[in-house]
């Protein structure tokens, strides 16, 4: 028997409903409820090999092409303890502190925030430099404030997001702390001296 090279076993992005939440969590993986209106399903087939061309950018040495606006987290993979890589972007840096936040877009089933809650031990790569971080989960009002502050600082861009992330945001600073509510923003604090 002849096996076709377009089946489903070997193109995982043509599975049905991947990415996509479920009426029964597939075996090992619960199900984790997402606040809010549905987040988009993360990206396939070629969005997805686009969006990961920073990664690639990152690997090469070119991370401080990005200008602080990205990071790439080296994180590790909850079922199966493999490394795995993220890039994000970061919403808030403090330079005196070392600290970075950064948001869950596609919420909290992104496997990078699951990831995270499982081991919240982690290094990133910030321009080109790695700093060993820990993951801290910022409630809702933290959410809300660091949301204010990034429509002020990056109107049009944050209100694309939002729109992007199905979240109605009309550029002011009270549909921006709306928004930030049911965003999920993680803080990377650096664990170094």
């Amino acid at each position: 028997m002849q096996r076709s090279f377009w089946r489903s076993d070997h193109r995982p992005d043509l599975l049905p409903n991947r990415g996509r939440a479920t009426t029964s969590p597939s075996p090992g993986r619960a199900k984790v409820p997402q606040p809010g209106p549905e987040r988009p399903s993360p990206p396939v087939g070629w969005r997805r090999t686009i969006a990961r061309l920073p990664a690639l950018l990152f690997r090469m040495g070119l991370g401080p092409v990005f200008g602080g606006r990205l990071l790439l987290l080296h994180h590790t993979g909850r079922a199966t303890g493999s490394a795995r890589q993220a890039v994000l972007e970061v919403v808030t840096h403090e330079r005196d502190i070392r600290s970075w936040t950064v948001a869950a877009g596609f919420g909290t089933r992104s496997d990078w925030y699951q990831n995270l809650r499982a081991e919240p031990k982690a290094v990133i790569q910030f321009g080109s430099r790695h700093h060993a971080v820990t993951a801290h989960f910022l409630a809702a009002e933290d959410g809300a404030a660091i949301m204010e502050r990034y429509g002020r600082r990056h109107p049009r861009t944050a209100r694309r997001l939002c729109a992007f992330m199905r979240l109605a945001a009309d550029g002011s600073d009270r549909s921006f702390r709306d928004a930030g509510r049911v965003i999920p923003f993680v803080r990377l604090d650096d664990d170094g001296p």
